[in-house]
Order: C-alpha cells, then sequence, then structure tokens
C-alpha cells in the first residue's frame, strides 16, 4: 500500500481506567489497522481482529486494563521491552509471543524468531531484522546492543509493511528496506539513535509514516527539523518518550 494510506483518525484517544493514550488508524485490505500508542517502547495493534502487543512494560501502563493479546512481540531481553508481569497480564490462552533467545531467558516461555528469519501468525507475516549498536557503547567497549541478540520487526498483512525498531542504530539492514508504509524508529541516548542518525536511517529507506518513538528526552522536533525537506516521509510524534 505504499504511497496511497489515508490517515482516518489521528490523536484520537483511548481511555482506560484513567489512562489516556493517542490512537491512529489507518485502513487496509484486512481492515482498519489500530495503534494505541502506550509509552516508550509499548504500543497496541489491532488489526484483522487481531490483538498485538509491542514491547508491553507495567512502567507504562496498568497491563491488566488492556486487552488481551493474540500476539505479541519482544524486541529484546531489556526490563523495558521484556516485562513478564506485563505479558502476564495480557497473555491468556493460545497467545502467541514472538522474542529473542535472551528475552525468553528472561520470560520462560516463547518462540524464539532469530534474526533475518520469518514467521507466520495469521494472515501475517513478521520477519525478524537485525537490531544492535554501531556507535554507542558501555564503558567497557561492548554495544548496548550486540548484534545477533536483539530483534526489530517487519509486520506485513493487508497490503502494508510496518516496521518496529525495537533498540537498534542506523543499520545497513535498516536502511536496506523496501516499501516500509509505516516505521516505528528509537531516539534515546545514549542506548539507540541521535536524531542525525534517524535521518540518515528515513534517508534510506524512506518510509510513508514515521513515528520517533523510545525518545526519552530527546526533543522529537530535532529530527522533524532534519528532515523537512524529505517530503516523502511524514513524520508523527506522539506521547512515546
Amino acid at each position: 500500500m505504499k504511497n496511497l494510506m489515508i490517515l482516518l483518525l489521528t490523536v484520537s484517544w483511548l481511555n482506560v481506567s484513567g489512562q489516556d493514550f493517542e490512537k491512529d488508524v489507518y485502513p487496509t485490505e484486512l481492515g482498519d489497522l489500530t495503534f494505541t500508542f502506550i509509552g516508550h517502547g509499548s504500543f497496541m495493534m489491532e488489526w484483522d481482529g487481531q490483538v498485538i502487543h509491542v514491547d508491553p512494560s507495567t512502567r507504562e501502563a496498568d497491563y491488566t486494563t488492556l486487552p488481551d493479546a493474540d500476539l505479541i512481540l519482544i524486541t529484546h531481553h531489556h526490563g523495558d521491552h521484556c516485562d513478564p508481569s506485563a505479558v502476564a497480564a495480557v497473555e491468556k490462552s493460545g497467545s502467541t509471543v514472538l522474542l529473542t533467545a535472551l528475552a525468553k531467558e528472561s520470560l520462560g516461555h516463547g518462540t524464539v524468531l532469530p534474526n533475518d528469519e520469518t514467521a507466520t501468525f495469521k494472515n501475517f507475516t513478521i520477519t525478524a531484522i537485525p537490531a544492535y549498536n554501531l556507535v554507542h557503547k558501555r564503558d567497557h567497549g561492548d554495544p548496548f546492543h550486540p548484534k545477533g541478540t536483539c530483534n526489530s520487526y517487519v509486520i506485513e498483512g493487508g497490503g502494508m509493511r510496518i516496521f518496529i525498531g525495537g533498540d537498534t542504530e542506523n543499520t545497513p539492514e535498516m536502511k536496506a528496506l523496501k516499501d516500509i508504509d509505516i516505521a516505528f524508529l528509537p531516539m534515546n541516548l545514549p542506548y539507540t539513535m541521535t536524531p542525525e542518525m534517524v535521518a540518515d536511517a528515513a534517508r534510506g529507506f524512506k518510509p510513508d509514516v514515521l513515528y520517533p518513538y523510545h525518545y526519552g528526552s530527546t526533543d522529537p522536533a530535532e529530527l522533524v527539523a532534519l528532515l523537512k525537506d524529505l517530503d516523502e516521509v511524514n513524520i508523527k510524534v506522539r506521547k512515546m518518550p
């Protein structure tokens, strides 16, 4: 559906037990795709009758009040992305959990989807893209996210391709992506990308819609300014610090 998307609802709100979340809705061949922006790296997708939770975290919301998950995607093992309590709150009989090997060690269950492999869920395919640091490292010299341990995901279905960055920098694998309709790119220093790195990635694969997320204290306006001349990419800023 590249270049054919029409935004139906922008910055509508979902109130759940006193929690207010922004929502965006997009049309697809499988019906409306609804994003609920929970916070940081956590969001929810409702699509083709399925509820998909991405990196649920109790730091961001009371997940006992949110819809149960048909699919849970966990990008990596760090506690703000792999939270056993949040997973338990939305997991039900028959839920599918796709995650990395280290995240499975932390969570205790789930199906490992290694880098560069693809899984099928209902009417969707999910491909794990390597997520890792190129520049930012810990004091002892190891990357915050070593290559091979973390996933980004491409979800494809209903004529749409959605990229979920997780914790990553502007890797060659990301910049080589094609036909991405919606992309979530992290911008939380020092663990992920600077605004300049996000801009570099966006110029590389040109998603129709770009959501900066997991941005901490970084000002998303910096990214908007860096990409002001890139008309192909529509930047949408939501409450995802």
